[in-house]
């Protein structure tokens, strides 16, 4: 039986594979999962019952989700503070600040309009370990096959309420962790007619910064609409027109941003952790000098650390897997080149909003544009070649396949790098090669896809 959570939650087609059912189903099972291991202090609350924060993005499909969440919540004695649309780091955020003992977001990220998604959060809004998540899942299963379960009554039912405040505590939050005002900047915000469509030009704006908006009108059928993180070339144009010093692109849930410089140059989640890891080095905030990334990251990136002193630590595919990792070693800063950063001094769960107005900060501290500060670091010519309907489980152990990597690793030497990787969720294969030179890359990664072919197939 296929596992329902994914890398990030459970997502699917709202109403056809993500029903009520299945949405009111997993609360009632993360209800108990979540609040049964008591801890002292919280045991001594005695009469009261545990407290949930739900939010979600614009989606029309998040309206009925949310219902049924609720009521799941609800049923299993678990009184709600409904939060409505805001960020998935805001919901982390406020369960942490709120003291919930669990969180709820509803959002399919940069996924499109008739996707969504749960994301659960345990107490100080972090992120489920997948045993916790194997758990509910289990649970819910039970219950879906008539395995009864104790349910309240009376007064022992859980009590919803708006907590509208959310929006104004989170915001204020943000800005105020920044080390600076962003007075004399002016920045153009894509919300993607998501989760940040207020929050974001609100956070900018209260931090001083000069606002031009696109993206910010969400109608819950335009969400990631040609806008936003995936589909930037509205913001470039729009940098460029307004003469802005700069732009930040969001996805639908604000979980993570990209962005433009003043002259419409994409700027990625790799040179964003090198801006933010220097600036962080300089201020002795980057702990133990090392900032967390993925395999994925560009070798340039890589390069540009070792220049700065700064020790860079590796981990798989995912921002689930960098945030392990930096709570294990106890570091500051870490992210993804698709523009997951996790401040963990001020955030649980990486924050696009955050993120943009950190990078802001830095523009406004320093009086330098961001493609000079982006500049810190060169992205080497990166291939990304998918081979399909291939046995992936191989291969790390195909020996043709391992000896035309070690061919291919030796014709690139230190000014690039090849890497295979098996999808979590497809039959297929990555095939990512980096090379000074852009053919050069190609040529590699079109003579490994064919061998991932051959050997695999």
């Amino acid at each position: 039986m296929a596992r329902l959570f994914g890398t990030d939650g459970v997502r699917g087609v709202a109403n056809e594979g993500l029903t009520a059912e299945l949405a009111l189903g997993l609360s009632v099972a993360a209800a108990h999962v979540l609040t049964e291991a008591q801890s002292g202090a919280e045991a001594e609350r005695e009469g009261s019952r545990p407290v949930a924060v739900v939010g979600r993005d614009p989606r029309a499909s998040g309206e009925f989700l949310e219902a049924a969440v609720v009521a799941g919540l609800a049923s299993a004695g678990v009184d709600v503070l409904r939060v409505g649309v805001l960020p998935t780091p805001a919901v982390a955020y406020l369960t942490g600040s709120l003291g919930a003992d669990l969180g709820v977001m509803l959002s399919a990220s940069h996924n499109p309009m008739p996707d969504n998604g749960i994301k659960f959060f345990a107490r100080g809004g972090h992120k489920l370990a997948d045993e916790l998540e194997d758990r509910i899942e289990a649970l819910h299963r039970e219950h879906a096959a008539g395995q009864p379960w104790a349910r309240p009554t009376g007064a022992g039912v859980g009590r919803v309420k708006d907590y509208d405040e959310g929006f104004d505590n989170y915001v204020a939050h943000l800005v105020g962790v920044l080390p600076n005002r962003l007075d004399g900047l002016k920045v153009v915000i894509d919300g993607a007619h998501g989760a940040a469509a207020r929050v974001s030009p609100e956070a900018f704006a209260r931090a001083g910064a000069d606002v031009v908006t696109l993206g910010t009108d969400p109608d819950g059928l335009n969400i990631n609409d040609d806008c936003g993180s995936t589909h930037i070339d509205g913001l470039r144009e729009a940098v460029v027109r307004h003469g802005a010093d700069f732009g930040v692109a969001h996805d639908g849930d604000a979980d993570r941003c990209l962005a433009v410089d003043g002259a419409g140059h994409e700027v990625d989640g790799d040179q964003i952790l090198a801006v933010l890891a220097l600036a962080m080095k300089e201020a002795g905030q980057l702990r133990k000098d090392t900032v967390v990334a993925t395999v994925m990251s560009n070798l340039g990136f890589k390069l540009a650390m070792e220049r700065a002193g700064v020790d860079l630590l590796q981990t798989a595919v995912g921002d689930r897997y960098v945030l392990e990792e930096m709570k294990r070693g106890g570091y500051s800063l870490g992210g993804e080149q698709s523009g997951h950063v996790i401040v963990l001094d001020h955030a649980t769960t990486g924050d696009g909003t955050l993120t943009g107005l950190m990078l802001a900060a830095r523009v406004a501290a320093t009086g330098r544009p961001l493609a000079e500060l982006a500049g810190v670091m060169e992205r080497l010519p990166q291939v990304l070649v998918n081979v399909p309907d291939v046995d992936k489980a191989r291969v790390a152990t195909a020996p043709e396949l391992l000896s035309a990597v070690a061919e291919a690793e030796r014709e690139l030497g230190e000014t690039g790098r090849v890497l295979l990787r098996p999808s979590g969720t497809e039959p297929l294969v990555r095939v990512m090669v980096e090379a000074a030179d852009i053919e050069h890359a190609r040529a590699v990664a079109g003579r490994l896809a064919d061998v991932v072919k051959r050997a695999l197939g």
